[in-house]
């Protein structure tokens, strides 16, 4: 199934359309699938939310995409993903590496780790700018200082010249968002970007990424855990768990009437100032499934308060409203139910 999602529907094709990927690593363990049959597409300049626990194939999604996985992985792929037009999935290595960092960019979530500790913080943002596009070494210098100026480093001239080291974590982000930026890409995946930094400048890093969006017209899809991330920039957004995606739909119909009892789950986890004097958060009980197993019927069942027999066979995505569709048999009931409301003679 593959459903453009976010902003209003336009007559040209989506920016990125993906259909039935899946990804398993060969483990000495048995084959880990980390992602098993994910559909979904975005448009030109949307915003795309991906949700989560820990685990449950966001990332791997994300790297999927470009392949982007160490040369000793053991990895297998299969599906379609379509990028303009193009399936990526049939791409040679040689035309991948002209698309990553060119035309798809990723900021990943430890910007103290994604950074070489010993090269200048301006050496690595002209790197790309000088492998892409051809720019002398003056011309990608000048092209560092400005973007440094864009993401909001102070002093631009001179900070260009420091280690990352010089950096505190969210100057060190907005860096790896420098470098992500410097070839204008179509498509930003911002992969957990905001996970380690304090809440204030959290806000900081969401605001500079929507400003960028709307700057250079591209398509941002943002990897986290937490819905109140997701819901303060993106236009939609889609739930994973265990490998597939439960529940999608636009941020603010998805936050109002979840569907999913792990999306209602997951909402229950974020701190609320008109509920937190009263109510306790609660964590959704038990732990997400191996990968290892056998995956039958619904994955959260055995997590699920509200599991019935029913729930060992395999649900299929539902619609339950405008862009909104859940993978639960719960929704299946509720739509069976107003549909008998409404059928003739209903109503007596």
């Amino acid at each position: 199934m593959s459903a453009t999602l976010g902003t209003p529907a336009r007559a040209t094709a989506p920016l990125l359309d993906v259909s039935d990927l899946s990804c398993s690593f060969l483990t000495r363990s048995g084959e880990v699938r980390a992602v098993d049959g994910v559909s979904f597409s975005i448009a030109e300049g949307q915003a795309l939310g991906v949700v989560g626990e820990s685990g449950c194939g966001k990332s791997v999604t994300a790297l999927s995409l470009v392949r982007l996985f160490p040369p000793t992985s053991k990895v297998r792929l299969s599906g379609r993903v379509e990028f303009e037009g193009r399936d990526l999935m049939q791409a040679s290595e040689a035309e991948l590496r002209a698309v990553r960092g060119r035309q798809i960019s990723i900021v990943f979530q430890d910007p103290l780790t994604s950074l070489n500790p010993v090269l200048p913080v301006g050496e690595q943002i002209a790197e790309s700018v000088r492998l892409h596009l051809g720019f002398s070494r003056k011309a990608a210098r000048e092209r560092a200082i400005d973007l440094l100026s864009r993401v909001g480093i102070p002093d631009p001239q001179r900070r260009v010249d420091d280690l990352p080291v010089r950096f505190s974590g969210g100057m060190r982000q907005r860096v790896m968002i420098a470098i992500a930026i410097a070839c204008e890409p179509k498509l930003l995946i911002a992969d957990e970007a905001t996970t380690a930094l304090d809440v204030t400048i959290q806000a900081q890093i969401l605001a500079l990424l929507d400003q960028l969006r709307r700057d250079f017209g591209m398509a941002l899809m943002v990897i986290s855990h937490d819905l109140g991330v997701v819901s303060a920039i993106c236009d939609s957004v889609q739930v994973m768990y265990a490998g597939v995606i439960v529940e999608r739909g636009p941020v603010r119909t998805l936050l109002a009437e979840a569907e999913h009892p792990y999306t209602r789950g997951l909402l229950r986890l974020v701190p609320r100032l008109d509920t937190m004097r009263h109510h306790r958060l609660r964590p959704i009980p038990g732990q997400p499934p191996q990968f290892l197993t056998e995956q039958t019927g619904c994955r959260f069942l055995p997590r699920c308060e509200h599991a019935t027999e029913r729930c060992h066979e395999t649900p299929p995505l539902i619609d339950v409203g405008h862009r909104h569709s859940s993978l639960c048999w719960l929704s299946d009931d509720k739509m069976r139910a107003e549909a008998e409301s409404f059928a003739p003679g209903a109503i007596r």
